[in-house]
């Protein structure tokens, strides 16, 4: 296997790698100490147009499950979050923020509610785990904080419900959005939620119990095989023109929820405390000093965003381009930047400056293009 990686225990495999490795995976990245698959199809133009028109079997073992139990359970989620949980339900997916004491964002996990004391944070890239612990710990609480052994599998792009109705049941169909409900397979229960790293529709299986992984592989490859299924991964451009954000890229703990959009997900009147309440209070009233806009520009195909590209109105650099890729469908770049006030209206002419100092012009447009 030649994926660029010097490989190791500290690397971990997932339960489908060995699928994923003969099914012609050409790349991994590595999230959360876990692989995750970046490259199946000759380029990503083509793996674009295959997710919006077919179905797609993602391995997204990486995103791991951060499972927090037992009387105080509810409790930790509240001080870890800005987000209201009080009336959350069972069933439920809730999308939050975890900040720091400066409003800084630690993560933007999934949050599964499978109980009133059970719960599961399906995390991005940093470690929640370990900062879920130190607090349990720090305020005496009365939980169980640990990593299951749960591994998601996504099925996303538009012919991904009929895919799962065919293996699973016509009762797949009334999950509704960022809700789950449970399947059997092989003898056990599991669950199903209907979400996914795309705006294209799907659902994500979280496998609980890694030695049933190549089995739950392949009867959806297998059947999947009538609905011109192929391998995989979340894809850049898709992700970029849908608006969806990655930890790391487009936001760090530098970055609060107000910046990123996320204030709907913040509740800031004082009727919740949580970590960073004062300081997210204070942000609001000083007033929000940059934003997440979309870019819309030219300059020809661009190459991989990897380190930040200013964007300049004049002689003034007013954000940075985080994350960018030449969009087929629109022909032309697209890319997600922080953006200063004063410069985030939709309109706004900007340049962009790209490698070796090339200069293209754009402008500032709404999220998802």
């Amino acid at each position: 296997m030649s994926d660029g990686l010097n490989m190791s225990r500290r690397i971990r495999r997932t339960p489908y790698t060995s699928r994923i490795e003969k099914v012609g995976v050409r790349g991994f990245s590595v999230v959360n100490h876990m692989l995750l698959p970046k490259a199946f199809q000759p380029t990503v133009e083509e793996d674009y147009w295959h997710l919006r028109t077919h179905v797609q079997i993602w391995d997204v073992s990486c995103q791991r499950q951060v499972e927090i139990k037992g009387p105080d359970a509810g409790r930790l989620i509240q001080w870890m979050t800005p987000r209201d949980i009080g009336s959350s339900k069972i069933g439920q997916c809730l999308y939050i923020p975890i900040t720091d004491v400066d409003g800084g964002l630690i993560n933007d996990p999934v949050l599964l509610k499978l109980a009133e004391d059970h719960f599961w944070l399906s995390i991005a890239d940093s470690d929640v785990l370990l900062y879920a612990k130190g607090l349990s710990i720090g305020m005496g609480l009365d939980v169980i904080v640990e990593e299951p052994d749960v591994s998601p599998l996504a099925v996303q792009g538009p012919k991904a419900e009929d895919l799962l109705a065919k293996i699973f049941g016509e009762n797949v169909r009334d999950i509704g959005f960022f809700k789950f409900d449970w399947i059997d397979f092989a003898g056990t229960r599991q669950l199903i939620a209907r979400s996914g790293y795309s705006r294209q529709g799907g659902f994500e299986i979280y496998l609980n119990g890694s030695h049933l992984g190549e089995q739950l592989w392949d009867m959806i490859w297998e059947t999947g095989q009538s609905f011109n299924i192929s391998p995989g991964c979340p894809n850049l451009i898709e992700r970029i023109e849908g608006g969806l954000f990655s930890y790391g890229n487009e936001m760090t703990r530098e970055n609060n929820p107000l910046e990123i959009g996320l204030g709907k997900y913040c509740k800031l009147d004082g009727s919740i405390d949580f970590i960073g309440l004062k300081s997210l209070q204070n942000i609001l009233s000083e007033g929000i000093k940059r934003q997440i806009r979309g870019v819309l520009f030219n300059g020809g195909r661009c190459t991989t965003c990897s380190t930040p590209w200013p964007i300049m109105v004049g002689d003034k650099k007013v954000g940075d381009i985080t994350s960018a890729i030449w969009s087929p469908r629109l022909e032309a770049n697209v890319g997600l930047s922080m953006i200063d006030r004063e410069f985030w209206k939709m309109g706004q002419i900007v340049a962009v400056q790209m490698p070796e100092n090339n200069l293209a012009s754009g402008k500032i447009v709404e999220l998802p293009f």
